[in-house]
């Protein structure tokens, strides 16, 4: 009979809107096997939400210790952490994960794994000297379909891969949340390059194999902020929502004091640290694009054209491949349309979902041999956000794990961060230049 695993001490560092996924799995499915014995934020108020939510889930649970940002080594000393979550904002990753790497801790961490070459660079030199493991918590490698995909491609379903078409929308409800958070300052987030499409990167070195060569890249601000808003008709006089009578009806405003769960994660916790979560999408400040197109060569010769709008009428995404033996295309539509919002409806801390009822789309994946008729490959969806992937995914980084039990190969580590996000960060450089850039150059993985 083969010994149980010692229970795992975990801490998560970051308690925004997407900590939540992790604390609840912490202390619901895989409590039998992970003690989640701290947090860690810049912020008390949004720590002692989390703590409000948990114990509401399991009552009579003693609430997690909770420790300030500065706290954070004595946090994993005094609680004898040995695995830490990052939930931060997506610049302050690499602090957080070389110094729990040196404490000897392992680490998940939430996509991007950071922001820049050298902060990359910083965390693979940090996991090499210490020995520890790094996982990158890229769900959507385990959404059923793209699984499909990649089973599809690997048995040389439609032969060689010559080429990929990628394009991916953000409908004007998700798209829009990007330009109202902390996420609109380039310096932040990379951009939408790398915070949002590093998944995408990611699925597509996944899917075909390989790693990016060179990468080149138009992108501006198309449709939101200030010179855009004004040109069009769209912008309104305030800063924030909260308050602003100009912003009462903009259906491009999110009301933080309409959800319970925002006004708990946000608007009472700015006393603290002074945080707007409701930012006018077409004022001043914005410094990442939102219309990108990419032109990429891979290691194995296939070429990718990518797009990412955010600024779209519905949500989804369309993934084409041509191989020498036909082609695969998957088509999947998160939402048909988008409601305008007048006033925040989610009773939820995330501005984006699974949508229902006449909103809701359809998922499709068709090979196309030639000299055959299309087949559909009919895949289940699974429950659970970003179609079953949320929920396998979490599975994997803390259930029981069996060597080679996963032939998909679908555990990200800090490599496979590093080649997500070098894509992203050549198409940057290649936004400012106009030219070409070699990835390798930038991060060579």
């Amino acid at each position: 009979m083969t010994p149980a695993s010692p229970r795992r001490r975990a801490a998560v560092v970051g308690l925004g809107a997407r900590a939540q996924l992790y604390t609840e799995a912490l202390t619901g499915p895989h409590a039998d096997r992970v003690d989640l014995v701290g947090l860690c934020d810049v912020n008390a108020h949004r720590m002692a939400v989390h703590n409000e939510w948990i114990a509401a889930a399991h009552p009579g649970r003693a609430p997690v210790p909770a420790y300030a940002a500065e706290d954070f080594d004595v946090m994993l000393r005094h609680e004898s952490v040995d695995l830490v979550v990052v939930c931060t904002v997506d610049r302050t990753h690499d602090a957080y994960i070389v110094r729990a790497l040196e404490a000897g801790c392992d680490v998940v961490t939430e996509k991007p794994m950071t922001t820049d070459a050298d902060r990359a660079r910083r965390i693979l030199d940090a996991r090499r000297r210490t020995g520890r493991e790094v996982r990158v918590a890229f769900n959507y490698r385990y959404n059923p379909v793209h699984s499909a995909v990649r089973k599809i491609l690997a048995s040389g379903g439609i032969g060689e891969v010559g080429s990929v078409h990628f394009e991916w929308l953000l409908d004007l409800r998700h798209g829009a949340d990007y330009f109202r958070r902390w996420h609109r300052e380039k310096a932040n987030s990379g951009g939408l390059m790398v915070h949002k499409s590093t998944h995408h990167f990611d699925l597509v070195n996944w899917w075909l194999g390989t790693r990016p060569e060179t990468v080149y890249a138009q992108g501006g601000l198309f449709f939101y902020g200030d010179t855009a808003g004004r040109r069009r008709g769209l912008a309104r006089h305030y800063t924030r929502a909260h308050g602003s009578s100009a912003a009462r009806d903009d259906p491009f405003a999110v009301h933080l004091a309409d959800s319970p769960a925002l006004r708990a994660l946000y608007l009472d916790a700015e006393h603290e640290d002074g945080y707007h979560r409701d930012q006018n999408v077409f004022g001043p400040g914005v410094t990442i694009e939102d219309d990108m197109a990419v032109l990429v060569r891979y290691a194995s010769g296939a070429t990718l054209t990518y797009h990412l709008t955010a600024y779209a009428p519905w949500e989804g995404y369309r993934v084409c491949f041509n191989g020498s033996e036909g082609r695969l295309e998957l088509l999947v539509e998160e939402s048909t349309w988008s409601r305008p919002p007048v006033r925040t409806r989610t009773s939820g801390p995330v501005m984006h979902g699974a949508a229902v009822g006449d909103e809701a789309g359809r998922t499709e994946l068709l090979l196309r041999r030639f000299w055959e008729p299309p087949q559909e490959v009919k895949v289940p969806t699974g429950e659970g956000g970003h179609g079953g992937g949320d929920v396998r995914m979490l599975a994997d980084l803390f259930g029981e794990r069996a060597d080679g039990a996963d032939p998909l190969g679908r555990a990200a580590d800090a490599v496979d961060g590093a080649r997500s996000l070098v894509t992203g960060l050549a198409a940057n450089r290649s936004f400012k230049s106009g030219l070409p850039v070699r990835a390798q150059a930038l991060l060579d993985v």
